[in-house]
């Protein structure tokens, strides 16, 4: 049986999973009797913390919100992650975080057991993060965003696309999403009475609150999907209806190896090369990322494509428009 500090630790542990728990759980769970459970809740409450409770056979205890924060309680696998979360935080594209994160980090790691320590500073000793700069973002302009996501509210602010143009926008947003690189903001434009992507670094100034807006769902109920085809959309011309053939100067198993599955097919051609086979239309994306493999790569079809591919090579190598010969990279 735990000692009465150590049982009193555990007890908010478990509370603080944000689960109701009947009197009969914590008491299996702590090793103890029901009286004992609501000598130790009574206990916990003296100290300050607000921990509700229901009479009856559906009633239980649940960890209210309170004035203060109680202390946080982590087994092993939680305050591992959480360190690890917060050095991958210290790299981030928020303006002002990168530096929290840090704080956080050193009060985090004065208080893990040793064990714990050397665990999450292997993980630093071997891992490391490219350094991309990305658009650094105000934390406020992304909380009052978040906060009208949240509360369905509508937002003004002044907008510059990527031509330069300048606006006035009026908006009820839906979801924020961060694609790795910047931070987007998906949101039903009231004045143009249609769906919009805005990417968050391009508001410029604050973001004033409105009025309280309608409850709307993205086409399709997924924000990140939603915002995928918009960017796709957005490069129309740059893909096609029919799949992309492009022959590589690889063996077959070489190339297999470095296309993830549903991408492409790969069929051999020869001893020495394979014809890839996109799973779906052909983009000009599609044929850069295969060039990058760094083998030779001839473009077989569709006709679109290897125009495409020609112009490309046109525009990179400097050559005049007209000329002939294979599209090759």
């Amino acid at each position: 049986m735990l000692e009465t500090s150590a049982r009193l630790l555990a007890l908010l542990s478990l509370l603080q999973e944000h689960r109701e728990w009947t009197g009969r759980e914590l008491a299996e769970r702590l090793d103890v009797g029901p009286r004992t459970v609501r000598r130790d809740v009574d206990k916990l409450r003296s100290l300050g913390y607000p921990i509700d409770s229901a009479r009856g056979v559906a009633g239980g205890y649940r960890l209210g919100s309170g004035v203060r924060m109680p202390p946080l309680l982590f087994d092993d696998a939680e305050a591992v992650a959480v360190a690890v979360g917060l050095r991958s935080a210290a790299a981030t594209s928020i303006a002002g975080v990168g530096e929290t994160s840090v704080q956080a980090l050193i009060k985090l790691e004065q208080v893990l057991p040793d064990r714990l320590r050397r665990r999450v500073s292997a993980l630093a000793g071997a891992t490391s993060t490219i350094d991309i700069d990305a658009p650094a973002i105000d934390p406020d302009r992304l909380s009052t965003l978040a906060g009208a996501c949240r509360d369905g509210m509508q937002v003004r602010f002044a907008y510059v696309a990527g031509n330069g143009e300048a606006t006035r926008r009026l908006a009820e947003p839906v979801a924020l999403v961060h694609s790795g690189f910047n931070w987007y903001l998906v949101a039903f434009d009231v004045d143009r009475d249609d769906w919009r992507t805005f990417r968050v670094d391009r508001i410029d100034g604050g973001v004033a609150l409105g009025a309280r807006g309608r409850r709307r769902e993205v086409p399709g109920g997924d924000p990140a999907a939603f915002l995928q085809e918009r960017r796709q959309a957005a490069g129309a011309g740059e893909r096609g209806p029919e799949p992309a053939r492009i022959r590589v100067a690889a063996a077959t198993t070489q190339i297999r190896a470095r296309i993830p599955r549903g991408y492409a097919t790969v069929e051999p051609d020869g001893d020495s090369a394979c014809v890839v086979t996109t799973s779906g239309p052909w983009s000009l994306r599609a044929l850069v990322w295969i060039a990058l493999l760094e083998h030779p790569v001839q473009v077989l079809g569709p006709p679109e494509l290897i125009d495409a591919a020609r112009s490309m090579i046109d525009r990179v190598a400097g050559s005049l428009p007209g000329d002939t010969g294979d599209a090759r990279t």
